[in-house]
């Protein structure tokens, strides 16, 4: 038998392989010397040569492509989380993001992580920049989503369709152009693309300024850096902004706004204690930014 630690990707095959039950795919169980699927089995299921997945277990094969992976894969019945071991032992790279609908959001868990952050805006967005789920503090200096209908939470059409957000920013045009690019950058890694063309058709249509930043074709990663804005009631705020992967579901990441001084976090706290954004949502008019 090959060492497994020279051929990583066959002992990982023969061990899924091995947990496989040949009833639950209406296979005979007489005459089988090991136990799970044979490589023909999964040969079969993954169309695939039998000779050639036999060589590949045996590290014999050669590199596979990222479709026969993904076959196998599938033949396998891996779950995410061993869908991407196989393609970073069978490539060295994880497979590319298949993107999924949030559909009902966040757990309950990951939204106690956002309420944590007692003084830090945090929210989480899909990969095509609708935002699903934010805490308290993201509802009184940000944008109180909770005003808005679900079709509305989208950073995009904020930044470019609400006079008010525009007039939040103290650098507009680096912060639409900076959205532009990431959401472009977000979109084509989820493969979502031809999703969100509708949207993009929309903002062509409502925005010159949008029009012009999307035929640039620029690309940027959200990552980190610093934000200011201007708060209606406490005036300039500063955050350093830092954006986190959930893991689980690369169809969401999580952006968390720290106040970049403790002055800053002081305002912030004030307002919260003053009961904001309880005022702002009888209001339903005080978004801010992003």
């Amino acid at each position: 038998m090959t060492d497994p630690d020279h051929n990583p990707l066959g002992a990982y095959l023969r061990d899924r392989r091995a947990r496989l039950d040949p009833a639950a795919f209406g296979l005979p169980l007489e005459r089988r010397r090991t136990p799970g699927l044979r490589r023909e089995e999964v040969a079969q299921r993954a169309n695939v040569s039998a000779t050639w997945y036999t060589w590949l277990e045996q590290g014999r094969g050669g590199a596979p492509s990222a479709d026969v992976l993904e076959r196998i894969g599938r033949a396998l019945m891996l779950t995410d989380a061993e869908r991407e071991h196989l393609f970073l032992i069978g490539l060295g790279r994880p497979p590319e993001i298949r993107y999924e609908a949030a559909g009902e959001g966040v757990t309950p868990r990951l939204q106690r992580v956002l309420d944590a952050f007692e003084v830090s805006p945090a929210l989480v967005k899909t990969p095509t920049w609708d935002v699903v789920a934010w805490n308290r503090a993201a509802a009184t200096m940000l944008t109180d989503y909770g005003a808005l209908a679900p079709e509305q939470r989208n950073i995009l059409r904020l930044v470019f369709c609400d006079p008010r957000v525009r007039a939040a920013q103290y650098d507009w045009d680096g912060v639409a152009r900076f959205v532009v690019a990431a959401f472009r950058a977000d979109v084509a890694r989820a493969g979502a693309t031809a999703r969100v063309q509708a949207l993009v058709d929309e903002l062509c249509r409502a925005s010159a300024e949008f029009a012009a930043m999307w035929r640039d074709h620029d690309v940027r990663r959200y990552g980190e850096g610093v934000k200011k804005l201007r708060h209606p009631l406490a005036g300039p705020i500063a955050f350093e902004y830092s954006a986190f992967a959930v893991d689980g579901r690369p169809d969401l990441g999580m952006i968390v706004y720290n106040p970049a001084t403790p002055d800053d976090a002081a305002r912030i706290r004030a307002l919260l204690d003053r009961g904001a954004p309880a005022a702002a949502r009888r209001r339903r008019g005080t978004h801010q930014t992003l």
